[in-house]
């Protein structure tokens, strides 16, 4: 097995889990989605909680890649705050899909340990970037940022998810700019 098929399991895993969550995930399906056999997957994971644990883990760390490519296109903070929002959109715009973290979060009590803990992960990075894009902004003190973050992020991903039970992203759009009214978002 190569490294490429990994990557296309990890791949299709992504997209199964962004619409069916840690339940959706079926080796089989996945193979005939990936064009290999259902055996072939255990090469490179064992079950599906090391498939479900290496597709979160690769999740957070792709979306704490994307945030850190946030601060580094601009210096203002502001800017990097109003831009948040369009991670978890980008979900939606492909096909109606959740945030897969959120989703799995959903499933939080049948999750087996090791994913619960990237699925922590992911809220912790999120969370630890807002909260210090929000201190650099000077948006709240110190002490505040990281209950404001937690806020925002709890926010970002309920507006996703109503968006996505009425397949509509423009109420997503609406609820960001409601947050941003209401003063939880910059304007």
């Amino acid at each position: 097995m190569s490294s490429s098929s990994k990557e296309a399991i990890l791949a299709a895993a992504r997209r199964t889990a962004q619409a069916h969550g840690y339940s959706g995930l079926n080796f089989r399906d996945l193979a005939e989605e990936v064009g290999i056999k259902a055996a072939s997957i255990y090469y490179h994971f064992p079950s599906k909680a090391d498939l479900g644990a290496a597709v979160a883990r690769r999740y957070w760390e792709d979306t704490a890649a994307g945030l850190e490519s946030i601060l580094a296109e601009t210096s203002d903070p502001i800017r990097c705050l109003r831009r948040y929002p369009d991670v978890f959109r980008k979900s939606l715009e492909a096909g109606n899909r959740m945030c897969l973290c959120s989703f799995m979060a959903a499933e939080y009590d049948d999750l087996p340990e090791a994913v619960k803990q990237e699925v922590q992960a992911f809220a912790d990075v999120n969370v630890a970037w807002l909260s210090r894009v929000l201190s650099a902004a000077v948006v709240v003190g110190a002490e505040e940022s990281e209950p404001r973050a937690r806020a925002i992020f709890a926010a970002i991903a309920g507006a996703q998810l109503i968006a996505r039970s009425r397949s509509d992203i423009s109420l997503y759009d609406a609820l960001i700019d409601s947050y941003r009214a209401a003063g939880l978002l910059p304007a």
